[in-house]
């Protein structure tokens, strides 16, 4: 998330939304949107209800009963479509320049 912010200005010159989900709480996020200067939306799923449905939960992860996530991102279009996963780990978060490259490879004509 916090690559992501870094180019926040030229992901959103270029008419893409950043939406973040995590299984943290509304508190831990807002702190840690506070803390990290974070300025798109950041969700809460608890259950881990999205992050079970896009495949990323990484059920072999000790510290949480249920697994934890994989960091990843992923291009989705208007219509709901999955255009792209960028699959990522703990060490490797994607940037704006990866998000980037992708879209523009992913939603031109």
């Amino acid at each position: 998330m916090v690559e992501l912010q870094k180019g926040i200005k030229n992901i959103n010159d270029a008419k893409i939304q950043v939406v973040a989900v995590s299984y943290d709480s509304v508190d831990i996020l807002a702190e840690f949107t506070k803390k990290q200067q974070i300025t798109f939306l950041l969700l809460s799923d608890p259950d881990s209800t999205v992050i079970k449905a896009y495949g990323v939960l990484n059920k072999k992860a000790s510290g949480r009963q249920a697994g934890t996530p994989h960091p990843g991102t992923f291009l989705i279009d208007r219509k709901k479509i999955i255009r792209a996963n960028l699959p990522g780990t703990v060490r490797k978060r994607h940037t704006a320049d990866d998000l980037l490259h992708v879209a523009k490879s992913k939603l031109q004509p």
